[in-house]
């Protein structure tokens, strides 16, 4: 992936010439350079590294007489379904993109890359390689305002021949298997142990502490990570010039706060010694999607803690969220000691939203009957989260590796999840995986329409319909759904419906994305979650299944799931023999919610087909 071709070279230029470049324009000492008639092959140490050198390099530098060509070198049996874009303007809403990179194809995951860049940069995955190279041709030069994508091929594993085996490293192990183990204390592989989720805290620190914090030869950050057994990142060289530099801290969540306290610490006593008088308050960085669940109904979670803990929390506007950063600002006021309490108390409310995610994601992928850890990994085909905006502007989910502050990351690993620790396969911030299980899985028989009642408030018909139609339009496009706004029963009702038709994956992308707008346009205040209400429409037949034996399903499933499922008695069958059942939750919860009753209907039709398939059979059978 980091390889890179160098072209147009002058037969004059040597290998030292090409390294005195990558050092005069700041880019690392490449680890190999093959230099070639005309051409050189130049391995960088990582993605982010290559991508500078083609930006700052490619038809912009002459070396002796000649402009050079820079991109990545990718074997022609490797160019398939997974391209790179580059050059992507900062503010670019994740639904213009997709609906953009959707006209070329079906997308099965779209990642952005944490890059210097100021620009952004996504790696594509296309369902083929047709689309990926139709994409190239129609992408490359693609004007938005003053920006000009670039587009290139990069390497596709999967494309590749299975011509070899996995290669059995000494005491019988597969390289493979390497996924399985989680680093020990010193950072070396041990004997395999449970997969936790890596829920790293994130930090905000003032610019001018930063080396005190990393101290003479990097000393101090030593002495935090061996003391509190944790993994510090300090991106000290992002955001140049920028006042305040993002830490992450991986560790559990004891290991975390003890890093946090010795930064604080250490800030604080470089503060008085170099006489700051201005306060130094604990500053946490949350992907969007948790917040509302820190701060819960009407406050009362962060009043809550600011009462335990005798401190003030702010958290920052919802407005300064862009494609670059989908992190809010937790900013802690207080003692030393009453900023580290609060942590504590934050980062386990954030953990818990996460983790609560996390399962909300499992198990919808497992009504799809997931037989892999890569498909519990996934949840619906081709499905990106971080597309869908459903966190407000541009954004998507979960905690990651290192990276600079607000990069939207890449895929976790299989197995992993959904807003996926980014790992080394994933160094982003918070972002789901798009999946690909059930597109594959049900690859014979397409997926069945599902038609879901959606109620907004009446004064956000507005805003979701858009200027003249162009929005409502732009989001059935980008879902895949029909979407249609019943007319309102009465000039004063305070909620209008929304019928939304389309398969599984078209209704989470709508749905996600009209819970996304809703907090967008705040309808909903910065301390209220989107909360709506959803009837879908079950068989008659079925509805005594979703209740259970005195309420015991019902219960289960809202319990399971947190959203409130209500079966409202005494209906009268509609014309199909159908009756409604009611949703209501945060968009997770009411997704969960929907999935687990659409299996309960599939198991009661699959019986009843069972049983009349019976009832013709056993005639012929009867003596």
């Amino acid at each position: 992936m980091n390889k890179l071709y160098v072209g147009n070279l002058s037969p004059s230029v040597t290998v030292e010439d090409l390294k005195e470049l990558f050092g005069e324009r700041k880019l690392p000492v490449a680890d190999q350079v093959l230099l070639k008639s005309g051409y050189a092959f130049v391995d960088f140490p990582d993605q982010n590294s290559a991508i500078k050198a083609i930006e700052t390099l490619s038809g912009k530098v002459e070396l002796h007489g000649k402009v050079i060509e820079v991109d990545y070198s990718v074997p022609k049996k490797l160019r398939s379904r997974k391209i790179q874009i580059r050059n992507i303007p900062p503010h670019l809403q994740w639904e213009v993109l997709d609906s953009l990179l959707a006209q070329y194809g079906t997308v099965e995951n779209v990642e952005q890359v944490n890059t210097d860049t100021e620009t952004a940069v996504v790696n594509v995955t296309y369902a083929t390689k047709e689309e990926a190279k139709e994409a190239i041709e129609k992408l490359t030069g693609h004007q938005f305002e003053d920006y000009s994508f670039k587009v290139s091929y990069i390497v596709d594993m999967d494309a590749a021949p299975p011509d070899q085996a996995p290669r059995t490293r000494r005491g019988g192990r597969s390289s493979r298997d390497q996924g399985n183990s989680q680093p020990g204390p010193s950072g070396d592989f041990g004997a395999p142990r449970t997969r936790q989720h890596d829920f790293p805290l994130r930090m905000l620190v003032p610019t001018q502490f930063v080396g005190a914090i990393i101290g003479k030869e990097g000393l101090t950050i030593k002495n935090v990570t061996k003391q509190t057994q944790s993994k510090v990142d300090i991106h000290r060289k992002e955001n140049a010039g920028a006042a305040e530099k993002p830490i992450t801290i991986h560790s559990t969540p004891d290991g975390c706060s003890s890093a946090c306290r010795m930064i604080l610490d250490i800030m604080q006593k470089e503060a008085s010694e170099t006489k700051t008088t201005e306060d130094i308050p604990l500053k946490i960085l949350a992907h969007n999607s948790l917040v509302g669940r820190l701060i819960g109904k009407e406050g009362r979670n962060l009043k809550k803690i600011e009462e335990e803990t005798g401190t003030k929390i702010a958290i920052s506007s919802l407005q300064d969220l862009t494609i670059y950063n989908p992190e809010r600002t937790i900013m802690v006021k207080g003692s030393l000691e009453a900023s580290c309490k609060a942590e504590v108390e934050i980062m386990k409310k954030l953990r818990e939203a996460y983790e609560n995610d996390i399962a909300a994601i499992n198990l919808s992928t497992c009504g799809y009957n997931s037989s892999s850890a890569q498909q519990q990994a996934n949840l619906i085909p081709g499905l990106n989260l971080n597309a869908l905006g459903i966190f407000s502007s541009g954004l998507p989910v979960l905690p990651h590796s290192a990276g600079p502050r607000g990069l939207v990351p890449p895929m976790a690993p299989a197995g992993y999840n959904p807003f996926m620790s980014h790992s080394s396969h994933f160094s982003g911030l918070y972002g789901v995986p798009p999946a690909s299980a059930i597109t594959h899985q049900h690859s014979q028989q397409a997926p069945e329409q599902e038609v879901v009642y959606l109620f907004i408030p009446t004064q956000a018909v507005g805003a979701l319909i858009g200027k003249k139609g162009q929005h409502i339009k732009q989001l059935a496009h980008f879902a895949g759904a029909s979407i249609k706004i019943a007319p309102a029963e009465s000039p004063d009702v305070t909620e209008r419906m929304v019928i939304i038709t389309g398969t599984p994956e078209a209704q989470f992308k709508a749905q996600g994305r009209i819970f996304g707008k809703l907090k967008e346009e705040n309808f909903f205040s910065a301390k209220e979650e989107v909360k709506l209400e959803t009837h879908i429409k079950v068989p008659s037949t079925a509805a005594g299944r979703v209740i259970g034996k005195g309420g015991k399903t019902v219960n289960e499933l809202q319990n399971l799931t947190s959203a409130e499922v209500i079966v409202p008695r005494d209906q009268t069958p509609d014309e199909n023999d159908e009756v409604f059942v009611k949703i209501s939750g945060h968009f997770f919860a009411s997704q969960t919610a929907q999935r687990k009753i659409r299996e309960i209907i599939l198991q009661v039709k699959q019986q009843e087909q069972k049983h009349q398939q019976a009832g013709t059979v056993s005639p012929h059978h009867s003596k």
